[in-house]
């Protein structure tokens, strides 16, 4: 089974928020999220698990690039 995320940064926390799955969970860092996230699918499908079911995890994420000034050296 593949259960997808969208993954992003609301300003203070990084928040990973299932795609037709009812699972939400945040971290201060992105390694902290990924354990976090790892945690609640684990509890979320716990069940599933049990039975010896792969669970696979795929994150979507989107972030914004912009332009970088570069300067003259001297």
């Amino acid at each position: 089974m593949i259960v997808k995320f969208d993954v992003y940064f609301d300003g203070e926390y990084w928040c990973a928020r299932g795609i037709n799955e009812d699972i939400f969970t945040q971290g201060k860092t992105l390694d902290e999220l990924m354990e976090n996230l790892q945690e609640a699918v684990e509890l979320h499908f716990e069940e599933e698990i049990e039975r010896g079911e792969k669970i696979i995890v795929m994150t979507l994420s989107e972030f914004e690039v912009s332009r970088v000034e570069q300067t003259a050296s001297s």
